[in-house]
């Protein structure tokens, strides 16, 4: 480390993209944390001991996250191919095969890369997990026996499932399928726990209900779910329902925030999360909703909550803006925080760190977007000063989060003040917020990029000199900003978006289809709309340059979509960069793709907002 700062931006960025990101999977009862890292150049599975030791666990190709088997030393390991999404499960046996484990190491436990095999919930016994193979659309539960590698089918009813958890006596499955409205899930229970109809899978809520259920548990006796739920309310709750869906009951609510919770393993206690404006604090409750205490976190962020199965703890992984990945064990009697992973730690000194400052942005119809602005860090390069870059979410139905983002830091190190909003069709600001996009209010979202554009000045910012910077839906938004407002951007960085919503539908994988249209439109329905939503649509109106990035696998956007602007552009002599990464799929997961890829869009910017120190 040096103590003295950084100012050459192309050291900035690098600086930030060596910092070493964290995630955390599971704990066992000996106060094991599974934890996950990107020290060795993707996420791989690393495990915490109590004593602070810290053990590199797999050294796959690709990154992998994992569960422990109750009782053993053995790791379920959940991996894919260079990010093609198509999940394999493995078994680790941490007491045989010596760390750090090669493919060559691992079990097969669930194969078939022609499929997804998604881990949902482990026991002593068993694998719960959901699958595509009976027809590469629709998912199946199954649980897979240990012991004995026999499978059954607990639910083949169709749909895209979410998750599903078993109950404590391991008779019935809770599941979460995403249903008919864009934003919404549907429960279902499958197995003895059900009206009365044995193995047959009932509905907990209505298929047809605009409502968004998730976090779903089972409670101490198996007879009722715990959830977070906005089931006939503006924002999520903690609520509690019968398995046949008869009785709901509010356990925690807040009047103008999202709840989030996370059951403990004996469902007897539970951590609420208040998400507000981008960061989520946490509380611990008796599972019938009485308040036990606070967790004082060490700084606002967005925290991950994992139970110890003995529900005495539970480990948090928390992220802030200027924390780009701490690792907590928390006491669920009080509160009480230790530190595993001390994330600033990392953060070299003089490494300058941009913290932002939260704001509304207002809009021609009187809507306020919800917006995080970065300023540029001190002594950055004074050709930039006024420049800016407002970086757009995926999703669309997610959300900016106030945590650490090294592109963003980067940006700011650059010289760049940087714009995050959360323009309508953003999750985190209620239900009305996040429906102002549904498929025929497409186009209101893109218009919030020319609201944000007009408020420019008031930060004393250059509206000439102001780029689009996002990935995914926000990849999309950055083609659609710049050729449906050719006047507003000067560039734009496209990373894994559509440039077509009817060829991304039509190209997209088919597991995927039916999920996108309820957000986007159907192609059999709404084509003509998908159309005039299209950025291609519009490019004789593209004047703007554009960085693109995109995997060669990607199972979400195909890269015909990134290849499509790429050819458009250059048929028009538009300055371009395509750049693609074999290894990847639907964003960058190893460091040296990121490595190669983000400082190059960041030089690509500065040369042309202002000039690269």
């Amino acid at each position: 480390m040096t103590s003295a700062p950084l100012t050459s931006a192309p050291e900035i960025i690098n600086a930030l993209l060596d910092l070493t990101a964290w995630a955390v999977f599971d704990v066992d009862p000996e106060g094991r944390i599974l934890a996950g890292n990107d020290e060795s150049g993707s996420l791989q599975l690393v495990e915490l001991s109590p004593d602070g030791t810290r053990t590199q666990l797999t050294a796959l190709p690709s990154r992998c996250t994992g569960r422990y088997v109750p009782g053993t030393r053995r790791v379920v390991v959940q991996h894919d191919n260079g990010g093609d999404e198509q999940m394999q499960l493995s078994l680790l046996d941490l007491a045989t095969v010596s760390a750090p484990a090669t493919l060559g190491d691992l079990t097969p436990l669930v194969h078939d890369p022609a499929y997804k095999h998604d881990l949902a919930d482990v026991s002593a016994d068993s694998v719960v997990f959901l699958t595509n193979r009976r027809d590469g659309i629709d998912f199946d539960v199954v649980v897979h026996d240990l012991a004995t590698g026999t499978e059954t089918t607990l639910y083949d009813g169709g749909g895209y499932l979410a998750a599903a958890i078993a109950s404590h006596d391991r008779r019935s499955v809770a599941i979460t399928v995403a249903s008919s409205k864009p934003r919404s899930t549907q429960i279902l229970v499958a197995g003895d726990h059900t009206a009365g109809n044995g193995s047959t899978a009932h509905a907990v809520t209505a298929p047809d209900e605009h409502a968004h259920h998730t976090q779903v548990a089972w409670a101490a006796n198996d007879d009722t779910l715990v959830m977070a739920s906005d089931h006939e309310r503006e924002f999520a709750a903690v609520v509690r329902v019968r398995p046949d869906g008869t009785v709901w009951e509010t356990l925690v609510e807040a009047d103008d925030h999202d709840l989030e919770v996370v059951l403990s393993p004996d469902g007897t206690v539970m951590v609420v999360g208040h998400h507000q404006d981008g960061v989520t604090s946490l509380a611990v409750h008796e599972q019938g909703g009485a308040h036990r205490c606070d967790v004082a976190l060490p700084d606002a962020g967005v925290p991950t909550v994992i139970w110890a199965p003995d529900s005495s703890r539970f480990a948090v992984h928390l992220t802030t803006p200027g924390d780009p990945g701490s690792i907590l064990l928390v006491d669920a009697a009080t509160g009480a925080v230790t530190t595993l992973v001390d994330g600033p730690a990392q953060i070299p000194a003089g490494l300058p760190i941009s913290l932002p400052t939260v704001h509304r942005v207002p809009t021609p119809d009187g809507e306020q977007i919800p917006c995080f602005v970065h300023q540029p860090a001190p002594g950055a390069d004074p050709a930039l000063a006024g420049a800016s870059v407002i970086v757009v979410h995926g999703g669309p139905e997610a959300e900016a989060t106030r945590l650490f983002f090294p592109i963003v830091q980067a940006l700011t190190g650059a010289g760049l003040t940087v714009l995050v909003p959360n323009v309508r069709g953003s999750a985190g600001y209620g239900k009305r917020w996040v429906s102002l996009d549904d498929v025929d209010k497409r186009l209101d979202s893109v218009a919030d990029l020319a609201a944000l554009h007009t408020w420019l000045p008031t930060l004393g910012l250059d509206p000439e000199r102001s780029a689009l910077f996002g990935g995914s839906y926000g990849g999309y938004m950055v083609l659609a900003g710049t050729t449906m407002q050719p006047d507003l951007w000067a560039a734009g960085i496209d990373i894994v978006g559509m440039s077509s919503l009817v060829t991304f539908l039509e190209n997209t994988s088919e597991y995927r289809r039916a999920v996108r249209e309820r957000e986007y439109g159907s192609l059999e329905h709404d084509r003509d709309l998908l159309i005039k939503a299209s950025p291609i649509t519009y490019l004789d109106q593209l004047r703007a340059p554009l960085f693109v990035i995109h995997g060669a696998n990607d199972p979400r956007v195909p890269l015909s979509e990134a290849e499509q602007i790429a050819a458009a552009l250059a048929d028009r002599g538009i300055r371009h960069e395509l750049r693609v990464y074999a290894d990847e799929g639907h964003g960058l997961a190893k460091r040296a793709n990121r490595k190669d890829a983000y400082p190059a869009a960041i030089e690509f910017l500065a040369e042309i907002l202002g000039r690269w120190a």
